[in-house]
């Protein structure tokens, strides 16, 4: 894999290919010109380009010309420098998507940075990239991925088993499902579809690692626009228990009686104020109230609640039961 500098070229040959992959037709006049050389010696470049397994076909017409085609066999590839780490980069990542693919992203890796100059080896190797996910989430097989992102581009309903957390082995199985299946997400570490349920006629989303699809596939559908039309949002506020807007629908705020250094590591996306050595304001949400106050009462230190009253109300109950399961209440 060639890195091309983008102050200078290795060679003509490499000036010619970088080219060709940057534009569909190039007339062989204008590659000439752009070279510095005789159309001749463009027409015989392009003939060691062949030998090394670039598909260049000559395009007829008035001007003659050259495009490259997708070919049988991967030749050797050319990547400007920006390209390259960007590749370096996505490999990297490719390691924690839950798709089976860690062990070949990391043989590619090895490929890519071996002929990397150093100071983009650098560049690559100074990017702390994190990813979701302890390492110890569900692998989702390769080609039930590939089904399921071919089902997503063609349009075509997906029918399919789904196993169901906690379900206990033996049970009765369940009938299959069916969605009209319209993007095929990473999140938190794991690959998930986002689907129309025509059965339930709202928007459902189902994790690929419990999907068992099922042939063939159903009839084709007309897609839909994702509320607000932003797939990324609609799926955080999904997780949140939302059905419109990305936010949590209950929120509260407290005091808390440790210093905000404390409390940051665990505050999610709250937001954390300073009020002094050892007191902070935390602003939060969760899906209910008990499970705000649940929470909350993880930080182990005297908690005041500023707002609003059902957050009072939850952390009243929360006691009641504290109380009824130490035996006291």
């Amino acid at each position: 894999m060639p890195i091309a500098s983008s102050r200078t070229t290795s060679s003509r040959l490499l000036s010619l290919l970088s080219m060709l992959q940057a534009r569909r037709d190039w007339p062989g006049g204008l590659l000439a010109e752009r070279l510095g050389v005789s159309e001749r010696t463009v027409r015989r470049d392009v003939d060691r380009l062949r030998e090394l397994g670039y598909p260049v076909r000559a395009v007829k017409g008035p001007d003659g010309g050259y495009r490259l085609d997708a070919g049988s066999r991967m030749p050797p590839l050319l990547f400007d420098e920006e390209q390259a780490v960007a590749l370096a980069v996505a490999l990297r990542i490719a390691a924690g998507t839950g798709a089976g693919i860690e062990e070949a992203a990391a043989r590619a890796l090895a490929t890519v940075r071996q002929v990397l100059p150093s100071r983009l080896r650098q560049r690559v190797d100074a990017l702390e990239i994190g990813v979701a996910g302890n390492g110890t989430d569900p692998q989702v097989d390769t080609g039930i991925l590939r089904t399921l992102s071919a089902a997503v581009r063609a349009a075509e309903e997906l029918r399919f088993d789904y196993r169901s957390p906690g379900r206990p082995a033996g049970a009765e199985p369940r009938p299959p499902r069916r969605v009209q299946p319209h993007h095929l997400v990473v999140r938190g570490g794991r690959w998930y579809v986002l689907g129309w349920d025509p059965d339930r006629g709202d928007w459902r989303t189902f994790r690929a690692d419990r999907m068992t699809p099922r042939v063939p596939n159903g009839p084709r559908f007309v897609p839909r626009e994702v509320p607000g039309g932003d797939v990324a949002a609609f799926l955080s506020a999904r997780s949140k228990g939302s059905e419109s807007t990305d936010a949590w629908p209950c929120r509260g705020e407290v005091i808390l009686d440790l210093p905000a250094a404390a409390v940051a590591p665990f505050a999610g996306d709250g937001v954390v104020e300073e009020l002094g050595a050892a007191r902070t304001r935390l602003t939060t949400g969760s899906w209910s109230w008990a499970a705000l106050a649940a929470t909350l009462a993880r930080f182990d230190t005297e908690i005041e609640v500023i707002t609003p009253p059902e957050l009072r109300a939850a952390f009243a109950e929360l006691s009641r039961r504290a109380g009824r399961a130490a035996g006291t209440g």
